[in-house]
């Protein structure tokens, strides 16, 4: 028998560890394009070494969740926000990863001249992040509709990741001897694009907590 004073305390600790671990992971993507434009090798270390605390984070907000569920046995709704928290979680621990990759990447570039200007990247970027804003925010307010208007932006994200991708291909045979940073600049466009990936697994998540049932978006 779940108390219901209990339980809405409990999970509303949960949900703001949730929100915090997702503020931080926001955080350090956003810092891993900008040691990407500036090329700030230290910068990029602090966050690849920053993920060990998102990955705590995510550590203790599933054992949390582990023990609200045996405490309490939760049933239906109540079950369903706690699954929703674990899932979204687990997305955002993903992103926190994505920013990392992007980092590390930025340590393989290194001091090397870019071949361009870091502009398009992240623009595309800034699109991923307001679609995670958006998740959180329909999380927060348990809105299905909201979580769909977030969903269908990953088209723009995998329209921008494509183009990119292509022009990135176009340098190959004029710079020759920078294939490695090309590589890396189209892996960082892929990472990006798994973020928009990542957010939509959330906007799922939120309307199977909101109806109960469960939609593919990425289709």
């Amino acid at each position: 028998m779940v108390s219901r004073s209990n339980f809405d305390l409990n999970l509303k600790e949960l949900k703001d560890k949730l929100f915090a671990m997702a503020a931080e992971a926001s955080k350090s993507l956003h810092a891993s394009i900008e040691a990407l434009k500036t090329q700030d090798i230290e910068k990029a270390k602090e966050i690849i070494a920053h993920d060990k605390e998102i990955n705590r984070m995510d550590n203790n907000i599933n054992q949390q969740a582990i023990l609200l569920i045996a405490k309490e046995s939760p049933v239906a709704t109540d079950l369903r926000k706690i699954i929703s928290a674990l899932r979204i979680s687990s997305e955002i621990e993903r992103i926190g990863d994505l920013a990392t990759n992007i980092a590390k990447s930025t340590l393989h570039i290194g001091d090397q001249k870019l071949i361009k200007p870091i502009e398009e990247i992240p623009r595309m970027l800034g699109i991923a992040e307001e679609m995670l804003e958006g998740a959180l925010e329909a999380f927060r307010e348990e809105d299905a509709a909201l979580a769909k208007k977030v969903a269908d932006r990953d088209d723009e994200v995998d329209e921008m990741y494509g183009k990119l991708v292509t022009e990135l291909m176009t340098y190959i045979p004029n710079y020759p001897n920078e294939i490695s940073q090309i590589t890396q600049l189209a892996f960082t466009c892929r990472y990006i694009e798994r973020v928009g990936d990542h957010v939509t697994n959330i906007c799922e998540n939120v309307i199977f907590l909101v109806t109960g049932e469960r939609f593919d978006l990425n289709n």
